[in-house]
């Protein structure tokens, strides 16, 4: 009995402690003004593409700069959907911490090719195949598609290539130009080396692409990188050289 006696008198402490606690804590919060952003990017790869000043010159921009500012009067929504406005933003949350931070968690939206078409278009493709304006801030080296472009081939097929040379460190580092011909045909300009490399259409690039390494490697180390113009392997089991013009 006794210690069914102590054990509800311990519980009514705990109970009145938690509530204490509870209303010192929304107090606070109440009275405490929010002193810096924290800036959380969960793509840690490309972390900086986006930075903490720029994001904090933004909301500046806007009028909405949570510094400063008591955080009961802090709308963390109003701040997403002006975030989510950024080019490079995918999705982004905000939220207040009781050190008196704001902090921002955001996925970016990563460029991963540039078209530039001859009807005029001018835009990235995103990680997700998805257009971005020309303007938005970009890391060097993306490959540049040419020529006939239409938008729907870019959002499909030139996205699927773009991933691939973005996990492919080899064909990332030596495609500089991808140039689509009438009938969506694909030719890609090499960084290195002065010959284009004619894939046909895009289905089986991967194994088109393979056989072009293995031909680098046991073949142009052999007679140097200049000695053909064109290496077609247009037809996937087979690669056609053309010889450069004396």
């Amino acid at each position: 009995m006794f210690k069914r006696i102590l054990l509800s008198i311990v519980l009514l402490l705990i109970i009145a402690y938690l509530a204490m606690a509870i209303t010192t804590f929304n107090r606070k919060s109440a009275a405490q003004t929010c002193r810096d952003i924290e800036l959380i990017i969960k793509d840690t790869v490309y972390a900086g593409f986006i930075t903490k000043k720029e994001v904090a010159t933004l909301l500046d921009k806007k009028g909405i700069s949570p510094v400063g500012k008591n955080l009961d009067r802090i709308h963390t929504k109003t701040l997403e959907r002006e975030l989510a406005k950024h080019p490079l933003i995918d999705r982004v949350e905000c939220y207040k911490t009781p050190s008196g931070k704001l902090c921002i968690e955001m996925t970016q939206r990563i460029p991963i090719l540039r078209v530039m078409s001859a009807n005029g278009e001018n835009y990235y493709l995103d990680n997700k195949g998805t257009v971005m304006p020309p303007d938005a801030k970009c890391v060097a080296h993306l490959a540049i598609a040419t020529g006939n472009v239409e938008k729907s081939f870019a959002m499909r097929d030139l996205y699927k290539f773009g991933v691939f040379l973005q996990k492919n460190p080899f064909w990332n580092a030596q495609i500089e130009q991808i140039h689509v011909l009438p009938g969506k045909n694909v030719e890609l300009v090499p960084r290195v080396g002065d010959h284009l490399i004619y894939l046909g259409k895009l289905d089986g690039f991967e194994k088109k692409l393979h056989r072009v390494k293995i031909f680098y490697e046991k073949g142009l180390s052999q007679v140097g990188w200049n000695k053909y113009s064109r290496i077609s392997v247009e037809f996937g089991n087979q690669i056609i050289c053309t010889k450069r013009e004396q």
